[in-house]
């Protein structure tokens, strides 16, 4: 297991020595000590990057691609010892895990195949006696900044595209999960990836590391995952010297089902749309609004499907709902549950947190929630669904779009060009229609509103870390 900073292609301690514990949220128990970067590494790191980055971005597209493709096949040759990781470090169920790493995985060879479609044009000017030439370049050093929740999906998801465009990259990931980062940085290592051009910078100063690396007039791209709050406080660092941003924020995504669905079909998008990563998702469906025609039927049999989920730690396969990340965690999810039953919300089924080792908290639903309840409003990042009910079509595009989010959302009908039209009319940046999930390495992945900026996967992801470049010429 690597516990140091990887730098330049060398596993080092923190210039000062200092380490901070990684903590098994299932045991409660210390996994790991991690080597916690300073202001001193991490700028030594840009300096490295930098200067790797400009023979990487000299590399033939093929020869880029071919070091990409086998970073998944060494990947995926370890695909069990990835999953184990994330289990251990984010406490995630073991289908979770393994869904994870299989999603994480495909970004490698998805860039693998984009790295040598760096397209760019070539136009006649307007007056016929010159050129347009624009070709797309490597932007340069990326600070990457991931999150706990999917700490090897949001990692490949920055590292391949980066790579793939001819950038190289400073990683900071999570300090509740840093052990995954790591691991990956070894397997990529192995694959041929050059050193310095990929560099893992665990810290507990994460504000101050952060700070200093967005302040570092080397640095040329900011690609963060986390929270809507804290994006609009790296928004404002990376203006100091206008940097290039992507954001992929929070979100609160509403899931509609409307009197025509197939119910069975809906509660089992439900499941994944909610359940998938245990509620701890941007993505995770966090309103459900539900026609009153077809309410008690929903709500009967999703609640059912909930209760019968198996909580306990990851590492057993029969478990279907592992821990929250920490203890913190439990206490914000509690909250909303408690503000939204003194507001009259009936538990249907969970409710309250589980006594004993380990952040653990029960799969829940709640009727009847009121428009005026916290968690209509904040995302829950947990097990719990609040269900409200609805009678027009109009009512509910406008509750699904009464928010400052826009990242996705989900819709249930048996009626096709009416899924459609809804789609169209909700605010946010993906929808899925019939289904639960619909993330894909070949798909832009992003939001509007305060859910973030830039897209990540499909070819606009790579394109994130390219600038384009106009030569005007005559011939």
């Amino acid at each position: 297991m690597q516990t140091q900073l990887y730098i330049g292609g060398h596993w080092r301690p923190a210039s000062d020595g200092g380490t901070f514990a990684v903590t098994d949220p299932a045991t409660e128990e210390t996994i790991a000590e991690v080597a916690s970067a300073t202001v001193a590494d991490v700028t030594e790191a840009i300096e490295i990057a930098h200067a790797a980055g400009k023979q990487w971005a000299k590399r033939a597209p093929r020869e880029r691609a071919e070091i990409l493709r086998h970073c998944w096949e060494l990947l995926s040759k370890r695909h069990e010892e990835i999953t184990e990781y994330i289990i251990r470090e984010n406490g995630k169920a073991m289908p979770d895990a393994r869904g994870e790493t299989a999603y994480a995985l495909e970004f490698f060879r998805w860039y693998a195949e984009e790295a040598v479609r760096n397209y760019g044009e070539i136009l006649t000017a307007p007056g016929g006696d010159k050129r347009i030439v624009v070709m797309q370049q490597p932007i340069g050093v990326s600070v990457l900044v991931t999150p706990w929740n999917y700490p090897a999906a949001m990692a490949t998801r920055k590292i391949a595209p980066a790579l793939a465009a001819g950038c190289p990259v400073i990683l900071k990931p999570a300090s509740d999960t840093p052990l995954t980062a790591l691991l990956v940085a070894e397997i990529l290592a192995d694959a041929g990836v050059p050193a310095g051009v990929v560099n893992v910078v665990p810290s507990r100063r994460s504000g101050e590391v952060v700070d200093a690396m967005l302040h570092h007039p080397l640095v040329r791209k900011l690609s963060f995952t986390g929270s809507t709050e804290v994006g609009r406080t790296l928004l404002k660092v990376a203006a100091d010297n206008v940097l290039n941003t992507s954001m992929e924020l929070g979100g609160n995504a509403p899931f509609l089902v409307f009197e025509d669905a197939d119910i069975d079909a809906a509660v089992a998008g439900a499941m994944i749309a909610k359940m998938r990563n245990g509620g701890e998702a941007c993505t995770a469906a966090n309103r459900f609004y539900v026609h009153e025609r077809v309410a008690d039927e929903f709500t009967e049999k999703f609640s059912a499907a909930m209760k019968a989920l198996k909580v306990g730690r990851g590492l057993d396969p029969e478990v279907q709902l592992g821990p929250m990340v920490n203890k913190r965690a439990i206490e914000d999810i509690d909250l909303l549950v408690q503000d939204a039953t003194r507001r009259g919300s009936e538990v249907v089924t969970g409710g309250t947190p589980i006594e004993g080792k380990g952040f653990f908290y029960p799969p829940t639903v709640l009727s009847c929630v009121p428009s005026d309840a916290n968690m209509l409003r904040e995302e829950i990042f947990g097990p719990v669904a609040p269900i409200v009910t609805f009678t027009e079509d109009d009512e509910a595009i406008a509750a699904a779009n009464d928010t400052e989010y826009g990242l996705i959302a989900y819709l249930f009908s048996g009626d096709l060009t009416r899924g459609m039209a809804v789609a169209e009319r909700i605010d946010a940046g993906m929808v899925g229609v019939n289904r639960g999930l619909v993330s894909d390495p070949a798909a832009p992945f992003g939001g509007t509103k305060q859910s973030g900026l830039g897209r990540e996967g499909s070819h606009d992801g790579m394109m994130e870390y390219m600038e384009k470049k106009y030569i005007g010429v005559e011939w």
